[in-house]
């Protein structure tokens, strides 16, 4: 990394972990967020965060997992809860002797044998084992988080602008349009969509064109302006921009790196 990204989250726990180069920083919420050699950042599924890359440093290199409760939840069943709020303690904390090697052990294997997948996932698993039983309450975790599941579900109305976002994130879905097909008013959808979800209905509509684009990029041929164009960007330069600023490179570079991936991993 050698430049910031914007203020952004995701479905997914976000286990962050420096691999070379400067000492840096993420803002997880409203907290700037120590990244060093002896620290790891943990980011909560939809929890807001940015990297904040400062210029006078040389760039990070960093090993930036991003877990599908699903795969965790094949390791241990209440790991599904990955997916909730307050899956991790703390935002931050320090690493094990254990978790730095595995760290290491894994990314000289992803560059030096990036054929290797099977080990890859073997070390994946060992790593964030080590990582979850290092920084979560793991053995009753999917309890409380249930329970506190149940004490902030998501409001239907929001569900139902959610339904919207996901159906057609190309389209010209307004705050207001949004608050009206959900029955409130702008100001009370705004705040109700937040207390549901942890984002506001902007980041979250972001979050899933950043899907859509993803998805097209490493599984279609699909153009780049058209790409654009569908996911309702008013040119394609606002598109590489946006897409930039959210994983860190453009569409076209996201695409071939992915695609080079999946031709050396090919039988």
């Amino acid at each position: 990394m050698d430049r910031s990204l914007v203020r952004h989250a995701h479905p997914h726990c976000h286990v962050l972990l420096k691999v070379d180069g400067a000492d840096t920083a993420f803002l997880v919420g409203d907290r700037v967020v120590p990244l060093t050699d002896e620290n790891a950042v943990l980011v909560d599924a939809w929890k807001p965060h940015a990297y904040v890359h400062d210029p006078r440093r040389p760039r990070t290199i960093i090993l930036a997992l991003y877990i599908e409760p699903a795969w965790l939840g094949e390791f241990r069943s209440n790991w599904l809860s990955s997916g909730s709020a307050g899956f991790f303690a703390a935002m931050t904390g320090a690493i094990t002797p254990r978790i730095r090697r595995l760290t290491m052990d894994l990314t000289a294997s992803m560059v030096h044998a990036p054929l290797a997948v099977t080990d890859h996932e073997h070390m994946l698993g060992e790593l964030m084992i080590a990582v979850i039983e290092r920084f979560t309450e793991w053995r009753s975790v999917g309890s409380a988080l249930r329970a506190a599941a149940r004490a902030h579900s998501v409001d239907w109305r929001v569900r139902k602008a959610i339904t919207l976002m996901r159906a057609d994130p190309g389209a010209a879905i307004g705050s207001e349009r949004l608050a009206a097909e959900a029955g409130m008013s702008r100001a009370n959808f705004f705040r109700v969509f937040e207390c549901s979800t942890g984002v506001t209905p902007r980041v979250f509509l972001n979050v899933v064109r950043l899907e859509h684009a993803v998805h097209a990029a490493v599984n279609t041929d699909e153009g780049i302006g058209d790409m654009s164009d569908r996911l309702g960007f008013s040119n394609q330069a606002h598109f590489t921009r946006f897409f930039r600023d959210h994983a860190g490179v453009p569409p076209s570079r996201f695409r071939t790196i992915s695609r080079l991936g999946l031709v050396n991993a090919a039988p």
